[in-house]
């Protein structure tokens, strides 16, 4: 049923409806490329029609990586989830990408880098540029990640664009944030400084197959830190794995850990209090971002922006002040 207010979905909404919940996966995509649509006709059809699934929405299980560009996260996903499809799942991958500066789509192709995987009638694969936003997820990809609950995918992986502290927004939509580690990479006691350590709840050193020694001994380094950071739960001390994804050697073991950390934090009540903790933060979220549109669509800062934003690039306005005049023709300023 439509929310309040809302009026009845079209027929082919309607229809792309039910064909997604079959597990048509032409239906998914279109549904995703509705929701990242800028135009205002189709943001509306798309809260309509998100209305309508969220509740054959939130029984899977939500999967963040992350990790450095070349740490081989992508050849990580395909083994996982050409492992994952053996043992009778259906695993759906949002794959965030660097945005190009040129024509503002994706840039590095993962549906082409798990060609094996993205052949499978079990896994559906999503490309997105990430256009800019920050946290290393795109704008939509909650969004997209309900759909593809709703479509009937029980593992949803999403993986991040990889660039460094501004990575952590991905452990704020996904249920295990899994922080991918190149031997050999550097000081580990150095990279703990960044938040993203803190955020983990897996740690894998991948590619162990090239030194397996600098591997065992990156893997102790780290969980000698890790023991001395503050956990981000009280009843899960992130483990450190080792394993090599283009020799598929680790993934069962990395798979059982996955499986106890979810049966942890059940059994905690954890995992279903991260879940109402991530949908609020999600409700703001959207509010700061609708407050953004309605500014920048308010009549008189429309009148204004390009002018005032011309005077801040000349330096004949500091930042602060033009920020100050431009809030003020929407009442936010005195």
């Amino acid at each position: 049923m439509p929310e309040p207010g809302q009026s009845a979905m079209p027929d082919d909404d309607a229809a792309l409806a039910e064909g997604l919940r079959a597990g048509k996966r032409r239906a998914l995509a279109k549904a995703i490329t509705l929701v990242e649509s800028t135009r205002v006709d189709h943001r509306q059809r798309a809260q309509a029609l998100l209305g309508v699934l969220l509740p054959h929405s939130g029984r899977s299980l939500r999967i963040g990586i992350s990790g450095v560009p070349g740490v081989g996260k992508s050849t990580f996903i395909e083994a996982l989830g050409m492992h994952l499809i053996g043992h009778g799942h259906r695993i759906a991958v949002l794959a965030v990408d660097p945005s190009s500066t040129v024509h503002g789509g994706s840039i590095l192709g993962d549906k082409t880098r798990m060609e094996s995987l993205s052949q499978r009638e079990e896994a559906f694969i999503r490309p997105t540029p990430s256009s800019g936003s920050l946290g290393g997820v795109a704008e939509h990809t909650r969004e997209a990640l309900l759909l593809c609950e709703a479509a009937g995918y029980d593992i949803i992986v999403v993986e991040t664009v990889g660039v460094g502290q501004s990575e952590t927004a991905v452990a704020g939509m996904t249920d295990c944030f899994v922080l991918l580690q190149l031997p050999n990479a550097g000081d580990d006691l150095q990279a703990i400084k960044k938040g993203i350590m803190e955020l983990a709840d897996l740690v894998v050193f991948n590619k162990a197959d090239i030194d397996p020694t600098a591997a065992a001994l990156a893997a102790a380094q780290m969980r000698s830190a890790l023991s001395m950071l503050h956990p981000a739960s009280p009843n899960w001390l992130p483990p450190v794995l080792t394993l090599s994804a283009t020799r598929k050697d680790g993934l069962a073991g990395f798979w059982q850990v996955i499986e106890k950390f979810r049966t942890t934090m059940a059994a905690s009540g954890e995992f279903d209090a991260r879940r109402r903790h991530q949908a609020l933060a999600w409700m703001w979220q959207m509010v700061d971002s609708g407050l953004r549109e309605g500014f920048r669509r308010h009549p008189g800062v429309r009148e204004k922006l390009a002018a005032t934003a011309a005077a801040v690039e000349a330096g004949s306005i500091t930042p602060t002040a033009a920020a100050r005049r431009l809030l003020a023709l929407v009442g936010q300023q005195e």
